[in-house]
């Protein structure tokens, strides 16, 4: 069993970033107060804590296989048949990917499906996912 991160976000907007995670990402939310609020972020915790004097820094790409991929940006690598599920919800809901859902190194190693777009706050998320798992680490 591979072990839960944890991660702690800035937000400005707490109610906003919480309707986006519970209600678009379908996370299920934990405990919370006032100012902060945690998240099951598909079996890891995200906590997104309200700043209000938080300003996001000027976003940053770094070339990946064609396209220029945010930096910082965090997500996670779901199965197959959960990447084509959520990235067909985004879809419906009008997301505005920063990368399309799109097959990432195509026949090569690490070939994967891979989206990228942003939380209410401008926060980078890519979800990916792999055919083969034993690409998820391979050279």
């Amino acid at each position: 069993m591979i072990q839960p991160f944890h991660l702690a976000i800035p937000v400005q907007d707490l109610e906003k970033c919480r309707t986006f995670y519970r209600d678009v990402l379908e996370c299920e939310e934990g405990r919370s107060s006032d100012h902060w609020v945690d998240f099951n972020f598909f079996g890891h915790q995200l906590v997104i804590h309200q700043k209000d004097d938080f300003s996001p820094t000027k976003a940053i790409t770094n070339p990946v296989d064609g396209h220029d991929v945010p930096v910082p940006h965090f997500g996670v690598v779901l199965s197959w048949e959960d990447w084509t599920s959520l990235s067909e919800k985004l879809k419906s809901v009008g997301t505005k990917f920063i990368i399309e859902p799109t097959i990432r190194f195509k026949g090569k190693v690490g070939e994967q499906a891979t989206m990228f777009f942003n939380d209410p706050e401008n926060n980078a998320l890519e979800f990916k996912a792999f055919k083969d798992m034993s690409q998820l680490f391979a050279k």
